[in-house]
């Protein structure tokens, strides 16, 4: 008689997920892995309002009308990039990230990329706004082995990339030029 198979599970460690902004258009720009997830992440949206100084209620008070909700801007920081157990240069990390704040070499859309920042999910797309780093460790050599790195970004409307070849707009101004010909359009 054959003994019955046992079967054995064993839990499985979720797998670590690495925050990374990853570049909307693959081959333009690499993506950008953080070394070190964030330890926190702070993201401020702005209200728009508007007064006209002749505009005001019975109390006095300026009249407010709403116009308009800012982009969502957060920023990474702190972010620690170190090499030193490799002894390579942390430049190499660095000069990735500086890909973001510079245009696009060689290709028709000049702007700097947008990204997804992704851990695990699907935050926002978005572009880099702001980018410092401070080299603070070095081999005897001179070579920078460590860094911290403060990125700034913007989100953008993921169905109105910028540099894309048509706008999601659908305002009066757009909706008159689709009615016009293709010589009527203005320039």
């Amino acid at each position: 008689m054959a003994s019955p198979a046992i079967i054995v599970t064993q839990k499985r460690q979720p797998q670590l997920q690495k925050a990374k902004l990853v570049a909307y258009k693959s081959g333009a720009t690499k993506d950008i892995e953080l070394m070190f997830n964030p330890t926190d992440i702070s993201f401020t949206r702005t209200v728009k309002w508007e007064s006209e100084q002749g505009n005001r209620s019975t109390d006095l008070i300026p009249k407010v009308n709403f116009s308009g909700v800012e982009p969502y801007k957060f920023t990474l920081k702190q972010l620690l990039f170190d090499t030193y157990e490799t002894k390579e240069s942390v430049m190499k990390y660095i000069n990735i990230i500086k890909k973001g704040v510079e245009s696009i070499d060689n290709k028709p859309d000049t702007r700097p990329p947008v990204y997804i920042f992704t851990w695990g999910t699907e935050y926002f797309y978005c572009v880099i706004t702001s980018l410092t780093y401070t080299l603070n460790m070095f081999l005897t050599d001179g070579t920078p082995v460590r860094a911290l790195v403060d990125i700034s970004l913007q989100e953008v409307d993921k169905n109105n990339i910028p540099g894309g070849k048509e706008s999601a707009s659908k305002g009066k101004d757009r909706q008159a030029n689709e009615k016009l010909g293709p010589t009527d359009k203005p320039n």
